[in-house]
């Protein structure tokens, strides 16, 4: 693969996530990948804990959307993503 593939496949992008910019380099982005950039990494846990993420603004196949634990995204620059997270009763 030469240089300017690469470059092209791994070119950066904005997101916003939970109303804050984000910059990711890979073209998908995962459900668990996207609740730990809402929380810089340190996600609430717990047994009753619960993640609700959506998003918008995404390709044009499918502009929005709600994700779930396993699924994944292609990612398009500018594209919002919203994450909370909820205690099961």
């Amino acid at each position: 693969m030469n240089e300017e593939k690469m470059q092209h496949e791994k070119k950066e992008k904005t997101i916003i996530v939970n109303g804050h910019p984000k910059i990711w380099a890979d073209k998908d982005i995962s459900y668990t990948q996207v609740i730990s950039l809402a929380y810089d990494g340190k996600p609430p846990s717990g047994p009753d804990v619960v993640f609700t993420v959506t998003y918008r603004k995404g390709e044009d196949k499918k502009k929005e959307g709600t994700m779930v634990e396993g699924d994944t995204v292609h990612v398009k620059d500018g594209m919002v993503f919203n994450v909370t997270a909820t205690n099961k009763s």
